[in-house]
Parts: structure tokens; sequence; C-alpha cells
């Protein structure tokens, strides 16, 4: 009998533990990544990022706070719009957010197949929506 509440005490102490240890485990904050063909300052584009941001604030989530967002610009080059989504996918972001253009979201859709991506234009390949 004594070895059966020593056993259960040890199953307890043994599962508060674990229960601590759960809780102090730092939470995962959210990571969004920006992919853009544009300059940031160029015409519209600081429009569109700040729209991000208010629209996330007015949801709880203060940049830097409780959620990250990486912002990948490809200065009009657009050779350079495959690298970056690949460096957004490398960062482990979880979700990616296209501006400018179908060359962009397409370099997003090859990029992953696994973060979910969300374009700001129709697909005009006929294929619909590839984010």
């Amino acid at each position: 009998m004594k070895k059966k509440v020593t056993l259960v005490m040890l199953a307890a102490l043994i599962l508060t533990c674990f229960k601590l240890a759960d809780a102090q485990q730092p939470k995962k904050v959210p990571r969004i990544g920006y992919l853009s063909s544009r300059d940031p300052a160029g015409a519209g584009e600081s429009t569109r990022s700040e729209a991000i941001r208010l629209a996330l604030r007015e949801r709880g989530h203060i940049e830097g706070q409780n959620i990250i967002t990486e912002y990948r610009y490809a200065e009009g080059k657009l050779d350079r719009v495959p690298e970056l989504a690949a460096e957004l996918v490398r960062l482990k972001v979880d979700l990616i957010v296209v501006s400018a253009g179908l060359g962009t979201i397409l370099a997003a859709k090859n990029a992953t197949k696994t973060i979910h991506r969300y374009g700001g234009r129709r697909d005009r390949s006929g294929q619909g929506r590839p984010g």
C-alpha cells in the first residue's frame, strides 16, 4: 500500500514538473514575411506596409512585441525576387504577404508549398490566386 502511494505521488510530481516546464517555455512570436518587388520609398509602397501595420495593430498585434514582420524589397530588380522569397522561407515565417505583381506572387509560390501566402492581386494566368 505504501508503495502505491509513493508511486502515485511520484507520478503526480513528475506530471507537475512537466506542466511547469511547459509553462516556462517562451511563447512563439508569429513572423510575417512581406515581399515586394518595389522600392520601399516608392509611390504607394510605404502606404501598403503602413496599412498592414495598422490592420495588425487593430487586431492586437504590435510589431516587435507580439508579432515580427520581416520586410524584403527587390527595389525594382525583379531578378532578386526569387532570392528574397527563399530568404523569407529560410527565416521560417508563418505567412508571406506579397505585394506588387504576379511575378512576385509566383516567386513566393515557387519558394514554398508549406507557408501560407497572400497576394494582393489576382493571378491573371487563370489559375486563381496562388496564395
